[in-house]
């Protein structure tokens, strides 16, 4: 899983059916103190399960299981936010 903030929200009009209904967010990934923080240009496009807002901070899971979050593992999705971070403690 990945920690990140939501900087946007992606609208397309033209995707696959099986993508219709679904609302997708731009993440920016937290970088940690073990790994270096992401180029500032860096985004992620996640599929959007809670209803999280622009400048949320949010955890999402990518791969299979984003879509096993979803519910359907056949849908071309990589990611999707899964989590909304309320607060958290020793990290920078």
């Amino acid at each position: 899983m990945v920690l990140a903030t939501i900087v946007g929200t992606l609208t397309a009009s033209r995707k696959t059916d099986a993508l219709g209904g679904y609302k997708f967010l731009l993440l920016r990934p937290r970088g940690t103190s073990s790994a270096p923080r992401p180029e500032r240009d860096e985004l992620i496009v996640a599929v959007d399960l809670l209803g999280a807002g622009i400048g949320e901070e949010v955890i999402v899971a990518t791969g299979r299981a984003a879509r096993l979050a979803v519910g359907k593992e056949d849908l071309p999705v990589d990611a999707a936010v899964v989590g909304i971070v309320d607060g958290s403690e020793g990290i920078g």
